[in-house]
């Protein structure tokens, strides 16, 4: 598939996300809790972000569906559906921590094909799809805003691994947490709380592996082009591919993957 045109919208519909986004960034706004019994925070610049973002498309391509976090599902007559997560990583959002970003991810016959994230603040930009994942950063050698491909990197073993995932609540107690401990456990370096951000340090080479659980769509279907796109490799925790959310294992290495899923089940 040619995905110069997607990529050209992708890039609008990220602009758009971002001018709805940016003004509430460390703005002191309300925070609502979608959850009864646990905290699920949205804010006015998801829904903001997400209404910029669906007004775009439907003007770009009215027959294509769409699924976001905040109004949920428009069903489309084409075999495209974009796949929107307005600002991903809320909890950092609200507590001013620059790792959210915005997702936009494209699914063909159920299968993501294209992928963005951005992170309007820092001012960080990924997208990938068709076999190629491209970076444009704030700040870097070539200058600000030049962008260019990236690839994962090589690491034999989780030894020497680099791991990031969310935070280890999201693991259920009696199912996963042990599991995911495993991997932890045999890592040489952890850290946490970047979201759909430390997706894009896999495939930007930067880490070697994220493992996450209880994800939905649009918090995934985006990411995944990206981590293929660069190389990488990332399945749920049974190595089947993602499309719908649930459990992720993303890794640069086919090495680190395995030997991630190996520990994973036991």
């Amino acid at each position: 598939m040619d995905f110069s045109e997607f990529e050209d919208v992708a890039h609008r519909l990220a602009d758009a996300a971002a001018a709805a986004t940016l003004p509430h960034f460390r703005s002191g706004l309300a925070v609502e809790n979608k959850l009864d019994g646990a905290f699920d925070p949205v804010t006015a610049a998801d829904r903001d972000a997400e209404r910029a973002i669906r007004d775009l498309i439907f003007k770009a391509y009215p027959d294509h569906g769409l699924l976001g976090e905040e109004f949920g599902l428009v069903k489309g007559a084409s075999a495209y559906q974009w796949v929107v997560d307005p600002i991903d990583g809320t909890r950092a959002f609200v507590s001013g921590v620059p790792l959210w970003t915005t997702i936009i991810g494209l699914r063909h016959e159920g299968v993501p094909v294209f992928g963005m994230v951005d992170q309007p603040y820092i001012g960080d930009r990924f997208w990938g799809g068709a076999g190629r994942a491209a970076f444009r950063p704030a700040h870097g050698t070539q200058g600000p805003g030049t962008q260019g491909p990236i690839r994962t990197r090589a690491c034999a073993t989780l030894a020497d691994a680099i791991l990031m995932t969310t935070f280890t609540g999201l693991f259920d107690p009696q199912t996963e947490l042990d599991r995911y401990l495993r991997v932890e456990r045999a890592v040489r370096l952890v850290r946490y709380s970047a979201d759909a951000y430390a997706y894009c340090m896999v495939a930007a080479g930067q880490i070697d592996l994220v493992v996450e659980s209880k994800l939905e769509a649009y918090d995934i279907v985006g990411l995944v082009p990206i981590i293929e796109g660069a190389g990488g490799i990332i399945t749920d925790w049974q190595g089947d591919p993602i499309r719908d959310g649930g459990t992720a294992v993303a890794a640069g290495d086919p090495r680190v993957h395995a030997e991630t899923l190996a520990l994973l089940n036991g």
